[in-house]
């Protein structure tokens, strides 16, 4: 029997593993970095041991150290979670060694599978379904770029030993291809310590459709159903549901049987997905397998009632499936999100900072909501890390057919109200309602030629929210006013000729905006901004504005201090009140390219002196494990060079200085 788990991981994920754990009346073990002195999982763990400084590598993939810890603390068994080193065979074989019991398959499994050439080969032999590629050992450049020749372009690019989406380029064109495959290399190896790559012809468009199994120690397998991950940004999963929709009942069927091939194939253990690719045809073909608990896991708990990870304890200890495959029925539909830290309108450039507010908007608690379940690592008042990947929670819903799963889940998301790092919580709402996602019209690229979705809507029922924000912002005034003794105070709207006008100043991103609120009588209001007006009937409780006869009927903002926010349809709005009487400053630092985020700067792709195009690469920026361009947006020429290749720069750091025009 399992008494003492370490959980060698962070976040979400450890949080939601030591939930089941101590359920189970077992102790938990947490491990933490310097980073991460006090985030949720160190609070909420038995008890909580330092493994180093905040670079991943100094600390949650420090082998010898997670295994000291295990060691001195008494643990007698391991859960690596997801990430990290939980596909890592020669850290599950160490753990066995040590006496651990390793939470998840055993490292014979993982050898098989962890390396995505080798385990296509394997899958061969056992009749599962491959797309077309090459996964040979000459990794020359010569002789992959020949390789993409014969299959021919499109092609994709896929770091051999690891998963996410990380070390990951798709190639439309012959001469991208060396440039692509350098950058996947780079990824793969800041990744996984292994840059080794395969090739497979691009199916487009393309379904990703994937089986969750569960397979005992005594040679029981079964296969718990599909989901359905095709709504993706850079290759990382953003929307998944299950089961897959609009799926004919004996692809569903045979995927489920390749699954399970694939799993006795490699003598199989514990929790486990193994992923395809479905064209347009509804052939499938198999992609890689993830020998791990996959983030996307509450889905299918939501559609089977188990419990995963309680079966992943449960199988670790030697227990014996208890059902047979007919007996795993899926019930209703379950839709996943996952809420990251990034800006869908900047290219979602991942972000870092601390949370000022997570709550929910309407009157209920997700606790107390029986279809709605939030997975997460943070609470008000934690910090989200750049050194770490920047997914702050999955919001998970449960309706009784997939209409009813998205109704709930946009509702869900439209009453978020986070504040801090920039988030995509919006960005996620719009597109749980975008007509195609409803009729399941969905692949792999579909945010890409949907980038509409990425950008915030201005105006709500024809009324910009600068003006709803006014309005928060005079009602939250006079509510105050309202409350105190004084009579200087108080905020009277008797005049003796005509109404009582507020003008308010509000300034976003350096542009002042105008409004001015008539005070009529029984809650009516007179707005006028831009050269527009009308007329509303409001009123203010709670900090919520409260529109009568509205779509938006409670408008939910806060302040602080000079600042206003606006949350609306799960987006933040800020805005700064401005005084007449107050003076302002402009300073100007010159023309420079600065870091969209923080991050490493992996290359400077240019010269002082040298002339460049809009549109130029001048650096490329790691962050998060993955490379971002830094482009130039006009013609210019480099001035300076303000950093080098290995820098670690702050979001907003000038990194080259462009002469003046």
């Amino acid at each position: 029997m399992i008494e003492r788990l370490l959980i060698a991981n962070r976040g979400e994920i450890a949080c939601r593993i030591m939930r089941t754990a101590q359920r189970m009346g077992i102790h938990c073990i947490a491990v933490y970095s310097e980073a991460d002195q006090m985030a949720m999982h160190v609070r909420m763990a038995d008890e909580a041991w330092l493994l180093g400084p905040s670079p991943a590598k100094d600390s949650y993939l420090h082998q010898e150290r997670l295994l000291e810890i295990a060691q001195l603390s008494g643990a007698d068994a391991l859960h690596p979670g997801y990430g990290f080193l939980s596909e890592n065979a020669c850290f599950a074989d160490a753990c066995q060694q040590q006496g651990l019991v390793f939470v998840g398959p055993p490292a014979s499994a993982m050898q098989a599978m962890g390396n995505k050439a080798e385990a296509k080969a394997l899958l061969e032999h056992a009749h599962v379904p491959l797309v077309p590629g090459y996964h040979g050992s000459d990794q020359s450049e010569h002789m992959l770029l020949e390789q993409a020749r014969g299959m021919g372009f499109p092609v994709l690019i896929k770091a051999a030993a690891g998963g996410g989406g990380k070390g990951m380029r798709a190639v439309s064109y012959e001469d991208e291809f060396v440039g692509a495959l350098q950058a996947a290399r780079r990824e793969a190896w800041a990744a996984f310590s292994d840059d080794r790559v395969l090739l497979e012809k691009l199916v487009n468009p393309a379904r990703h459709v994937e089986v969750q199994i569960l397979a005992d120690q005594h040679g029981h397998i079964i296969s718990l159903h599909d989901r359905d991950c095709s709504i993706q940004r850079r290759h990382q999963k953003v929307l998944e549901e299950a089961p897959a929709p609009n799926l004919p009942a004996h692809v569903r069927q045979a995927m489920s049987e390749a699954a399970v091939r694939a799993a006795q194939a490699v003598g199989y253990v514990n929790a486990g997905t193994i992923e395809f690719l479905v064209d347009a045809d509804f052939n499938f073909y198999f992609m890689e397998m993830n020998t791990r608990l996959q983030v996307e896991h509450p889905v299918t708990e939501a559609i089977t009632g188990l419990d995963l990870v309680e079966w992943q304890l449960r199988i670790a200890q030697g227990e014996v499936l208890p059902w047979s495959q007919s007996e795993r029925i899926a019930k209703g539909h379950a839709i996943e999100v996952r809420l990251y830290a990034e800006d869908p309108a900047n290219d979602f450039l991942p972000g870092s900072g601390v949370i000022e507010n997570f709550s929910w908007q309407e009157n209920f608690s997700w606790q107390n909501v029986p279809w709605l379940r939030m997975d997460t690592g943070y609470q008000c008042g934690d910090t989200v890390s750049d050194y770490y990947d920047a997914m702050i929670a999955k919001v998970v819903v449960w309706g009784d057919d997939r209409q009813q799963a998205l109704h709930r889940m946009a509702r869900a998301l439209e009453s978020i109200a986070l504040r801090g790092p920039a988030h995509n919580t919006g960005f996620l709402a719009r597109l749980t309602r975008h007509p195609d996602v409803v009729r399941a019209h969905i692949h792999t690229r579909f945010i890409e030629q949907n980038l509409e979705l990425c950008a915030p809507p201005e105006v709500y029922l024809g009324l910009h929210v600068v003006v709803w924000s006014a309005l928060w912002l005079a009602l939250s005034e006079r509510e105050k006013a309202a409350n105190t003794s004084s009579p200087w105070t108080q905020l009277h709207d008797f005049r003796l000729a005509g109404h009582a006008c507020q003008r308010i100043l509000l300034e976003r991103t350096g542009q002042r905006h105008e409004i001015v609120l008539e005070w009529r009588q029984h809650d009516q209001i007179l707005w006028r901004y831009a050269g527009q007006s009308g007329q509303v009937k409001a009123s203010f409780k709670d900090q919520v504005l409260h529109v009568h006869g509205s779509q938006y009927g409670q408008w939910h903002g806060a302040q602080d201090g000079q600042k206003i926010y606006a949350f609306v349809d799960g987006e933040v709005h800020e805005y700064v009140r401005v005084f007449e009487s107050a003076t302002t400053s402009q300073s100007h630092t010159g023309s420079s390219i600065k870091a969209p985020m923080n991050g490493r700067i992996v290359d400077i792709l240019c010269v002082p002196g040298q002339q460049v195009e809009a549109g130029t690469v001048l650096a490329i920026v790691e962050a998060m494990k993955m490379e971002h361009r830094i482009k130039v947006t006009r013609s210019a020429t480099i001035d300076q060079i303000r950093a080098q290749p290995g820098d670690l720069v702050q979001s907003g750091q000038i990194i080259i200085e462009l002469q003046g025009d």
